[in-house]
């Protein structure tokens, strides 16, 4: 009996070993294109247009995508989103985000859909001209 015990257990932590290794390895990841934004931004919360134009028209010291970025989160309370065309994602690692803030990316990772929150394996700029705001799978 024991030993039927003991073939169970190995049996269930294999088991457990192989599914971790299988997320490790990214069975899971998917890709996303769009713009790391900031959630003022991008949720409207000070934008009527989800987008950075506002705030680059009210305040000088704004000018491009990134400064406005970079400002929402520092100064008005903001954190780093991946925006698409269709929906804003919340990422995991704002310091890996504030490395791309303002820019067109291509976000490799885990999306949770209950909190919509990607788990970042890797960011990845995008040229302008091959950038499309948009989920890919």
């Amino acid at each position: 009996m024991r030993r039927m015990a003991g073939s169970i257990f190995a049996t269930a932590a294999l088991v457990w070993a192989i599914a971790v290794s299988q997320q490790a390895r990214g069975a899971d990841d998917k890709s996303f294109q769009g713009e790391i934004a900031d959630s003022q931004c991008a949720m409207n919360v000070h934008s009527l247009s989800q987008s950075h134009k506002e705030m680059i028209e009210m305040n000088s010291g704004i000018k491009t995508g990134t400064d406005c970025a970079l400002f929402c989160v520092k100064e008005r309370g903001g954190r780093y989103v991946l925006q698409t065309k269709n929906k804003v994602y919340r990422l995991d690692n704002q310091d890996l985000a504030e490395r791309s803030a303002g820019l067109k990316v291509k976000v490799t990772g885990t999306l949770d859909p209950k909190t919509d929150t990607i788990t970042i394996h890797s960011i990845e700029l995008l040229s302008p001209d091959t950038s499309k705001p948009s989920q890919t799978k």
